[in-house]
């Protein structure tokens, strides 16, 4: 079991940067995917970034060359930097994690950026 808690979302002229942190507690979090989800409204849920277990990234499109995702395994962390942000990039962003069939997810936190 994992438990999630995302922090750092907020405000942001478009432009600007914003970075999301992540904080798990449970155990095996190195075992562990994690990434973010974002959702804005009247929209799905779409993957942003992701860190595998082995340390891989992967980006969605629209963010690659942007966001930088990271992990600290040591620390149980996880963390979103969010460069040149664009008004498209507003939505609550969620902290997940898996492993096997399970799926873990934050709370949200919102990020707005006005243009």
């Amino acid at each position: 079991q994992v438990q999630l808690v995302e922090s750092g979302g907020g405000l942001v002229q478009a432009g600007g940067s914003l970075r999301l942190s992540c904080t798990a507690s449970g155990s095996n979090f190195n075992w562990h995917g994690v990434g973010w989800y974002r959702q804005a409204p009247g929209l799905p849920r779409e993957s942003v970034a992701s860190v595998f277990s082995s340390g891989a990234t992967e980006y969605s499109d629209s963010v690659k060359r942007r966001f930088i995702v990271s992990r600290n395994n040591a620390e149980n962390t996880l963390a979103l930097q969010m460069n040149s942000l664009k008004p498209e990039d507003t939505a609550v962003y969620y902290c997940y994690a898996w492993y096997g069939d399970n799926q873990y997810w934050g709370q949200g936190t919102q990020v707005t950026v006005s243009s």
